[in-house]
């Protein structure tokens, strides 16, 4: 006895379409994180243009403008592509390339080489605009140091891209201490605006460390830095220093991160012009004498 096979037409003689199941993209229901580490959309938080998120080959994060352009328009030094879900900073021999957003940055002052990348920046510098304009983007500090009143003769000194000691690793913050920014999803489905240091919690300490080498590099000129060492604090506390997670969030382990956490492995060499030599004081005077921690731009 055989099986009947299905008929190909129905019965009134019309023909029987065989609708394929379409496979997407999902994230793992059990899964802490909703995070799709390739290609995660944000904004720049000095222009408020539209960024991606890449990982390299040696796992650091590095932004790319969201759209290809042409390669024969993008100088050989500025061209990426990104491969199975890894930026590589060169092209791959296709008449395409990524271009990294620090390139086109209109906030930054980086000379172009290529009239075409002048144009795309100032079409950012628009678009930046009009997002002020909306109320929709509002744009950092032009300088942490100023004073907070013009009365005010002093003004505080404060580093805008620490190096932060956690879990006896050094890392690069991408902005002040007291800035670092919760990157938990609410229940809206926001990022969470809460920052990390808070008050019912231990605080780092400032101190100054030798400015040692890693990777058998050579030793820098500077002997010490200064550090915001957490490494006097719980284990537990250090933990949630490393996830990016305010104290609500940390609690809950099930809530979704919403962005990726803004560590930066420390690497002194590469970042030799983020080293501070003295500790950050609570004010200065203005004067002949200028304040160390300058504003640094990522």
């Amino acid at each position: 006895m055989r099986s009947t096979p299905p008929a190909s037409r129905h019965w009134d003689g019309s023909p029987v379409l065989a609708h394929r199941a379409r496979r997407s993209l999902q994230v793992t229901p059990d899964g802490v994180s909703r995070l799709l580490r390739c290609g995660q959309g944000d904004r720049c938080r000095e222009c408020g243009n539209r960024v991606e998120w890449y990982h390299r080959s040696n796992r650091r994060p590095v932004r790319l403008h969201p759209h290809e352009l042409p390669a024969a328009r993008v100088p050989a030094g500025c061209r990426w592509h990104v491969s199975s879900g890894v930026a590589y900073p060169a092209g791959d021999g296709s008449s395409w390339c990524r271009l990294p957003h620090a390139v086109v940055c209109p906030v930054r002052e980086i000379p172009l080489a290529c009239p075409e990348l002048a144009g795309l920046r100032r079409s950012l510098a628009v678009n930046t605009r009009r997002l002020i304009d909306a109320g929709s983007f509002t744009p950092p500090p032009a300088s942490p140091d100023a004073p907070a009143s013009r009365g005010e003769g002093a003004a505080v000194c404060r580093p805008a891209r620490p190096v932060v000691q956690l879990l006896y690793v050094r890392y690069l913050a991408a902005c002040a201490v007291d800035e670092i920014q919760c990157v938990a999803q609410t229940r809206r489905r926001h990022r969470c605006t809460s920052p990390l240091l808070s008050p019912g919690a231990p605080a780092g300490t400032w101190r100054l460390m030798p400015a040692t080498a890693t990777n058998g590099q050579l030793a820098l000129p500077s002997a010490v830095m200064a550090v915001y060492d957490l490494s006097g604090v719980p284990y537990a506390e250090q933990l949630r220093w490393r996830a990016q997670r305010c104290l609500q969030h940390a609690a809950s382990p099930t809530a979704a991160d919403l962005a990726v956490a803004d560590w930066e492995p420390f690497d002194p060499l590469r970042h030799h012009e983020h080293i501070r030599t003295r500790l950050p004081g609570r004010a200065r005077r203005p004067g002949p004498a200028r304040c160390t921690q300058e504003a640094d731009r990522p």
